[in-house]
């Protein structure tokens, strides 16, 4: 261990040695802080770091002893109480029901999202070619997405830094993606694609655009011997009804009479039975009426 400065101090003014040949000496031992060995049986953790385990049963001295602080008697000494227990009645939820508006998961759909400023990244860097039809094909071999599940809906985002037009086929896109390239001189479809129909379209089995209900236009055929799958269409009301809406440019749009809407339930005013029997009606009372 150092020796430390007061006893330095002492020596360097003792009778035997003057203070004038040990100063030298001393000068590093009285203006520098020395610590002892002693310091180390001192450390300690900070107050609070470290707490005390609490140990139950030991004895009524701990105060923790006996019932080791459940109380007495009673369900919440004897053993837990699930969440929703009324004592033994029958639960709140039954009786009153859930209230409010729930999304199952049978209806809901979970779609990547992809938006154009990342499109246009990739145009730009060669790993899409905007001269063909970018499918979800194209962009899972590019990397642009990845971990598709349910589809990829196209979204507007960095919208202004679209350039080259682009014939975009896609599960679902936003009004503003549409606009903005169509805007460009591109092109949006929507088309329906399940998770089976992926994994066949990556393997090369299946075609990525066309199916038995897509309109196929004039000069082109579909190639349906070369895949070993056909591509499914919708079979729910709801995909149905989205892909049959112009307005979400849906690849089934081209059944829907002009004048009708693309829903299935709902039918267009004045195409119904009792609209049919009024103007058959309305005819027969006007050739009545002729005076020729």
């Amino acid at each position: 261990m150092p020796p430390r400065p007061f006893n330095l101090l002492r020596v360097s003014q003792s009778k035997f040695r003057p203070a004038t040949e040990l100063s030298p000496f001393l000068v590093p031992f009285l203006y520098t802080q020395q610590r002892g060995a002693h310091i180390l049986a001192s450390l300690a953790d900070n107050p609070g770091a470290l707490h005390k385990r609490i140990r139950r049963g030991r004895g009524p001295s701990s105060g923790k002893g006996k019932t080791s602080g459940r109380g007495h008697k009673g369900q919440k000494q004897h053993g837990k109480v699930p969440r929703g227990f009324n004592g033994g009645q029958t639960k709140d939820e039954v009786v009153h029901g859930k209230r409010g508006d729930h999304n199952f998961s049978n209806f809901s759909v979970d779609m990547k999202p992809l938006n154009l400023y990342k499109v246009q990244d990739w145009v730009d860097q060669g790993r899409l070619d905007p001269s063909k039809p970018i499918t979800i094909k194209e962009l899972l071999q590019s990397r642009c997405i990845t971990n598709v599940k349910d589809g990829v809906k196209l979204l507007a985002k960095g919208s202004e830094e679209l350039k080259a037009p682009l014939n975009v086929v896609i599960s679902r896109a936003s009004a503003q993606a549409i606009a903005a390239i169509e805007a460009a001189g591109g092109s949006v479809t929507t088309r329906y694609y399940t998770r089976f129909a992926m994994r066949r379209i990556m393997q090369g089995k299946m075609d990525p655009i066309n199916s038995l209900q897509s309109q196929i236009k004039e000069g082109e055929e579909m190639s349906r011997k070369s895949f070993y799958n056909r591509l499914p269409d919708p079979t729910s009301r709801k995909d149905i009804e989205y892909y049959r809406d112009p307005a979400h440019r849906g690849y089934l749009s081209h059944l829907v009479p002009e004048g009708h809407g693309p829903s299935l339930f709902f039918k267009t005013p004045g195409t119904g039975k009792m609209a049919m029997r009024k103007t058959s009606k309305s005819r027969a009372v006007a050739g009545d009426n002729r005076i020729w």
